[in-house]
């Protein structure tokens, strides 16, 4: 499936802070709007979903409160807006609910975090970006939330583009980046997650540039954890040209942050965004346990009308109807 499953002509003519009952609320000027007026538990109304697709386009990542969903109705609501993928095309997922990826904070501590060197885009990504056809949208629902801290940050790729100069953005039209699927610096990784993926290889060489297939936005098509490097450029301009980018892209006017509550969902746009989890949980003793589902994505498309193309690793299919 090319797109979230909304007619673009259609979505771009709803306002999402007209719909009636959704109450739209915007929480930053780029990025990020909470929705209220809606039970998510229950299928619903073509003109709610109108909406919340409208708002999603809108602010790129909309927000829920108070919606007590367990993993059968967490599958439901986000099969309203089109195919899913499988919970996790390198790790796998639940075995009841082969759609739901399991995001749990790992106990044990990793004896390799403090020598990570962190840097401000370090941990920042779009879900699975190093398949042809990475997931247009992540739907994630928090189960066990912790009382402080676990907060997640958004960032606002379209806005991002828009921002550079003129100048620069014609050259990287022109671009095209190599993602590869690697653990996240700092991340707490087993050899039985080393063998996943070794096994899993995902590789794919995406415009750096993509056009978004359903808003016609230019986006800066960076996703720090797993683009690797600039085709066509030498080691040392690429490595400069990404970190300038990376540094580029989470400045803090082009990003929200979310504190959960239990029962709140975050619903993203998978192809306009990154998201950075949290690191500080890790410092804490609380609990946090979290569930995932995405939705299926197309292959991206550049500036000058090509698309991406697999290096290695098979496309993403569609699980279960």
């Amino acid at each position: 499936m090319a797109t979230i499953q909304a007619d673009a002509t259609a979505s771009s003519a709803i306002d999402p802070l007209a719909i009636d009952p959704l109450a739209v609320t915007p929480l930053s000027l780029h990025i990020g709007a909470e929705i209220g007026g809606v039970d998510l538990t229950e299928p619903l109304p073509p003109a709610q979903l109108a909406a919340i697709r409208a708002a999603l386009l809108k602010w790129k990542v909309v927000f829920f409160r108070d919606q007590a969903l367990d993993h059968a109705q967490h599958v439901a609501f986000c099969r309203q807006f089109g195919p899913l993928t499988p919970a996790h095309v390198v790790f796998g997922g639940d075995q009841q609910y082969p759609e739901i990826y399991t995001v749990a904070k790992h106990r044990k501590a990793n004896s390799k975090r403090d020598q990570v060197v962190l840097r401000p885009w370090t941990g920042w990504h779009a879900d699975i970006t190093a398949a042809i056809n990475p997931p247009s949208a992540s739907v994630l629902r928090g189960a066990v939330v912790p009382p402080y801290g676990g907060d997640t940050l958004w960032t606002n790729l379209a806005a991002a583009y828009q921002a550079l100069s003129p100048t620069l953005r014609g050259f990287m039209d022109t671009l095209r980046g190599l993602h590869r699927f690697d653990a996240p610096s700092g991340t707490y990784k087993t050899r039985a997650y080393d063998e996943m993926v070794e096994q899993n290889v995902l590789i794919t060489e995406h415009p750096l540039i993509r056009v978004h297939p359903e808003t016609g936005e230019r986006v800066l098509y960076c996703s720090p954890s797993f683009l690797k490097s600039i085709v066509g450029l030498s080691p040392y301009e690429s490595l400069h040209l990404m970190e300038m980018l990376f540094e580029h892209a989470v400045r803090p006017e082009f990003t929200v942050r979310f504190k959960w509550e239990p029962g709140s969902i975050a619903f993203w746009d998978n192809r306009a965004t990154a998201h950075l989890a949290p690191r500080d949980i890790f410092e804490s003793d609380f609990d946090r346990q979290f569930y995932r589902v995405t939705l299926m994505g197309d292959v991206p498309v550049g500036v000058d009308g090509s698309q991406s193309v697999a290096i290695a690793g098979k496309p993403i299919e569609a699980i279960g109807e």
